[in-house]
């Protein structure tokens, strides 16, 4: 009975010996920053090992020139980048066009004291086409106005020696924009035939309000989403988010209670939190959930994890803040976390020893008081 308690003395000892040499494998949600980290099989995914698809910075103190790190700040998408150069605006069902011959009164209709331009004009009927005197039953759907014009013109002529034409959209009905969300006045815009901004739509919709989330503006054209930022444009001057819009866009302003970060590990309580209009740094999402836990946290380990970008050769973004220099909270003012980032901080080696114990120390209570009932039992 002796050798069983000696077996079971080595054993334990042996289990100690392991486990210290492979602490930052045990439980305790750490993580390894290098490559070859632990990573358990039967938890992984279908696709590449975890390790493959990430890719971890330092945060330096590179950040601190610059002024921001949020994505918005890339360029968008190069079917966005319109110019208002290469706008023109056609005309469709619904609109209505003001035709004018001068010095030929008879054939213009007069806009009369009680009656606008919009009402007196001619109607763009539903399959496309106008009537005018002289000219008949003319197709103008489709059309610019300024090839109206000469289309009458030319007709015109045939009647009247060298006609001055001029045409106009009188009331623009055909085309329009969809705007919603978090706007004063949301609903339907006419598309008109002066270019259209977001700037200039999110103006016509009275602007956003309290509630909402100025750097998260979705652009929805022919069923794709593109993401914009008026934080980008009104902050940091990035006019690529200005971008021209077209017939049937959806711009839709989300709440900013939707944009939230997450903080989890050794903080004074782990939780979600919410950007606020003007964004968050990495300082302030660690202060707002109580700071680091002095005796429980590893100061050398605080990570950012973040989605990577599309198109990047990598799935996962990890950036490690070293704030073991207190000077190094500097820096981690200067980060600027994104929408859906989640900040860890992780335990010191010796709590995740302590922890480890804890989990042990009843399996080798009961496999110690086993061998001495054995041995009781056998005297």
């Amino acid at each position: 009975m002796k050798g069983k308690m000696i077996f079971v003395g080595k054993l334990l000892a042996l289990l100690a010996v392991a486990l210290l040499a492979g602490c930052t494998v045990v439980p305790g949600s750490y993580h390894s920053p290098t490559p070859g980290w632990f990573i358990d099989e039967t938890e992984m995914a279908q696709g590449k090992p975890l390790p493959e698809v990430v890719k971890v910075h330092a945060i330096g103190t590179a950040i601190l020139g610059q002024k921001s790190m949020h994505p918005e700040e890339k360029p968008v998408p190069q079917e966005l980048q319109l110019s208002d150069v290469e706008y023109d605006y056609t005309v469709g069902p619904g609109d209505v066009l003001q035709i004018i011959v001068w010095d030929h009164p008879e054939l213009t209709i007069p806009a009369g004291g009680e009656r606008s331009s919009a009402e007196s004009g001619n109607w763009v009927h539903n399959d496309g086409t106008i009537f005018y005197p002289y000219v008949g039953i003319i197709k103008v759907a489709g059309l610019r106005v300024t090839e109206i014009r000469d289309m009458i013109t030319d007709r015109l002529s045939k009647y009247i020696e060298d006609p001055q034409v001029d045409v106009s959209v009188a009331a623009f009905r055909h085309k329009k924009i969809y705007i919603t969300g978090e706007v004063k006045t949301p609903g339907l815009y006419p598309v008109t035939n002066v270019p259209t901004r977001l700037i200039d739509a999110i103006g016509e919709a009275g602007g956003l309000t309290s509630e909402a989330d100025w750097s998260s503006v979705v652009l929805t054209r022919a069923g794709k989403d593109y993401r914009l930022s008026l934080r980008d444009i009104y902050q940091y001057g990035n006019t690529n988010q200005n971008v021209l819009l077209k017939p049937d866009d959806v711009l839709n302003v989300n709440p900013v209670t939707d944009a939230k970060v997450f903080v989890l590990g050794e903080v004074g309580s782990a939780a979600s939190l919410q950007m606020g209009r003007n964004g968050l740094t990495l300082a302030e999402a660690i202060a707002e959930n109580g700071g680091f836990d002095q005796q429980q946290s590893d100061a050398s380990g605080v990570f950012v994890f973040r989605k990577a970008p599309d198109g990047a050769d990598h799935g996962i973004d990890i950036y490690q803040l070293n704030a073991k220099d207190a000077a190094a909270l500097v820096l981690a003012d200067s980060f600027e976390l994104q929408e859906r980032d989640i900040v860890y901080v992780t335990a010191a080696p010796l709590v995740r020893w302590n922890r480890v114990l804890r989990l042990l120390l009843p399996s080798m209570t009961t496999l110690l008081l086993g061998v001495r009932a054995e041995e009781s039992l056998s005297e």
